[in-house]
């Protein structure tokens, strides 16, 4: 059943000595200020990360995959062994409706430009679901590099250390809390869906709710070296009503964390959102806010329809 309402949330991620999303040299990604930040691909890609590892059945096309050289697939590549009977297809209204039925796709859109047989192919999708880049609430930014040791000695002759084992380095942020804002607005799939024709998959009332679970649990699921004790620690979703115009500010700005934790646990205000929240509430059909309890405290949060531990 197709999914046509409006949605605005923000996400939250806590980052406890980890490194959540790290720049290409390893160092926890910074604004010119200092304040340490993470893109948008570090929480889409926990979410398409949970869809594919929990449902099976859905088709999740944007993650890398190896072929049995273990090289990446191009994009040829990946195309091809997802749909090998429309491997050298040319009609673009098939593409588009092979792109439409990948459950990541039809979320967070995609740049698609392959080239067929005479024919090259270029459809760009424009995804309902958009998501900021997450900054750190937290008032601290404060993170460190630690060396360790490889088990394997240096194999370059050249090098005079070739006889011992190798150093590396990591580094992780001592705490962090990164919030994502993000919407979720159906009508993007629109056109593509409607140009596609008969058969083509819109945004449907069941990839939300997978979107919604992803949005809970990505994080703390996909656990890595650098990613382990990063985990989800709040969901807040605002659902407005069918054909409501109400355009909201980003929630990033109307959520504040206090320098001071209570009983060990982050204390997270939602003044601002329960004053935009009523100011707007003839437009809002719900509130939900997931948490973990275990270490945030909410203060201040507006009427809502549900609230539930993560």
């Amino acid at each position: 059943m197709t999914y046509s309402k409006r949605i605005f949330g923000a996400a939250m991620i806590k980052a406890s000595n980890a490194n959540y999303n790290a720049d290409f040299s390893g160092q926890p990604r910074t604004l010119p200020n200092g304040v340490v930040y993470a893109t948008d691909k570090a929480l889409k890609y926990a979410v398409k990360n949970y869809l594919k590892e929990n449902y099976l059945s859905d088709k999740i096309f944007y993650f890398k995959r190896f072929n049995k050289e273990f090289i990446p697939y191009s994009l040829d590549d990946a195309y091809a062994a997802m749909f090998p009977e429309n491997k050298d297809a040319k009609e673009r209204i098939l593409v588009a409706k092979d792109l439409l039925s990948c459950l990541d796709i039809r979320l967070f859109g995609a740049t698609f430009a392959r080239k067929a047989k005479n024919n090259n192919v270029a459809i760009s999708v424009h995804g309902p679901v958009q998501i900021t880049h997450g900054v750190n609430l937290w008032h601290e930014n404060n993170f460190y590099s630690e060396q360790i040791m490889s088990p394997f000695r240096n194999p370059n002759e050249a090098s005079e250390d070739n006889t011992a084992t190798t150093l590396g380095r990591q580094t992780r942020l001592h705490e962090g809390h990164y919030l994502h804002h993000f919407s979720v607005n159906p009508k993007n799939l629109e056109e593509i869906v409607s140009l596609a024709g008969a058969g083509a998959q819109s945004l449907s009332i069941d990839d939300i709710s997978k979107l919604k679970e992803a949005l809970q649990k990505g994080v703390t699921y996909y656990d890595s070296a650098a990613k382990a004790g990063c985990e989800n620690e709040l969901l807040i979703w605002l659902t407005l009503k069918e054909g409501s115009k109400v355009v909201l500010p980003n929630f990033t700005q109307l959520i504040k964390v206090s320098k001071e934790k209570l009983n060990g646990k982050i204390q997270i205000d939602l003044s601002e959102l329960k004053a935009i929240v009523e100011k707007n509430s003839v437009d809002i059909e719900s509130v939900e806010i997931y948490s973990n309890q275990a270490s945030v405290v909410i203060i201040n949060e507006p009427k809502v329809s549900v609230i539930k531990d993560i």
